[in-house]
């Protein structure tokens, strides 16, 4: 169990709290972080994950053998961002992880020195250990088997740790009414970009995917959920994910839920994993070899079928994503590629497209 207390969230009593940089001062800071603050500077990092959130970073005049700088996080200024993450329950989520859920955990994640969020207005903030010493991995340059290998290990521990997730009630399941909804709408709008923009990475049995998939989501989304769950990050990807020796860091919990663990294993595996690194080693049965080496009765083959239908599912988010990134910017142009590519490539290995001919789904 994760038993140190700087990653649980410090309860300080006040009106109101921070939702912007420009409302941070001293006071508030020492108040929150517990230890003096004498004077500080905002470094603005850039949008958060997926855009919807706003991450700073703050360089600290303190103590002697304090802090140096932490990471702030507040809600998106962009109004159309911020109501994604309404829609989602995203801010809600994150701060509930920091607060309730990654005390319980047995892997390591970034302290939280504060969170807080206020319902009625949606707003939130959190104070993070500042993991800038670290490196981050990159999506597009992918990663080795012996990274994948430490980050599927991470994954394992995190899902043991709380199978059949009864001890957090309220944690959304993944299969909803928001989600279904969203990733029919998303993949209707990005697939006519893939097809025109990416035509060269959609194999031949890809083709039909654009007229059966909005109507398989429902379907995929319910074999998904079936007990057993697990809870899930949601959000597993390598842009998501600090390197620490062979010790990986999994930020960015604002899409915590319960799934099939397989959600987690196949968004990582299928579109962060290079394929000649996928090719290399079975990472399927390494993650269940993990998990029930950790006290999970749970079969391997069970375990493929539902990676299969999870696989499937996540390519909603590699059209959605590729559907709607400044495709003028290299970048975005290379993620797009990257998470199609590999997404696309892994699904006809696993034959995956089979799954929206019509028939029942395990």
């Amino acid at each position: 169990m994760n038993d140190n207390p700087g990653r649980r969230s410090r309860e300080v009593t006040m009106a109101e709290f921070p939702t912007a940089p420009d409302d941070l001062d001293t006071d508030w800071l020492t108040t929150a972080l517990g230890f003096p603050v004498i004077s500080f500077e905002v470094a603005q990092l850039g949008e958060g994950a997926g855009m919807l959130g706003l991450v700073t970073r703050l360089i600290l005049e303190t103590d002697v053998d304090r802090p140096r700088s932490v990471i702030a996080k507040f809600p998106s200024p962009v109004p159309d961002n911020r109501g994604v993450a309404h829609t989602y329950d995203m801010y809600r989520r994150e701060v509930r992880f920091y607060q309730e859920i990654a005390p319980t955990t047995s892997m390591r994640t970034p302290v939280c020195h504060y969170a807080d969020f206020d319902p009625a207005s949606q707003d939130f903030v959190l104070l993070l250990e500042d993991l800038g010493h670290l490196r981050i991995g990159d999506q597009v340059a992918g990663c080795t088997l012996n990274e994948a290998r430490s980050v599927l290990k991470a994954v394992a521990g995190l899902h043991a740790s709380a199978w059949e997730p009864t001890r957090f009630p309220g944690l959304i399941s993944h299969d909803n009414p928001m989600q279904r909804d969203g990733m029919t709408a998303g993949f209707q709008a990005g697939w006519p970009v893939v097809l025109e923009q990416f035509a060269d990475l959609v194999p031949d049995r890809a083709l039909s995917a654009g007229e059966k998939m909005p109507e398989a989501v429902g379907r995929l989304l319910e074999a998904m959920c079936r007990p057993p769950v697990s809870f899930s990050h949601g959000d597993i990807r390598l842009d998501n994910i600090f390197f620490d020796g062979e010790q990986v860091l999994f930020v960015d919990w604002q899409a915590i839920c319960t799934s099939a663990p397989e959600q987690d294993v196949a968004y990582f595996i299928t579109q962060s994993v290079p394929p000649d690194v996928r090719a290399a080693d079975d990472l399927l049965a390494y993650y269940h070899a993990e998990l029930t080496d950790r006290g999970v009765s749970y079969s391997l083959e069970r375990c493929r079928e539902r990676y299969r239908v999870s696989a499937l599912y996540l390519l909603c988010y590699a059209v959605i994503i590729a559907g709607t990134l400044d495709l003028a910017n290299e970048r975005g142009v290379a993620l797009a590629r990257t998470l199609l590519g590999n997404s696309l490539s892994a699904l006809d290995e696993l034959n995956a497209f089979s799954l929206l001919d019509g028939g029942p789904i395990r």
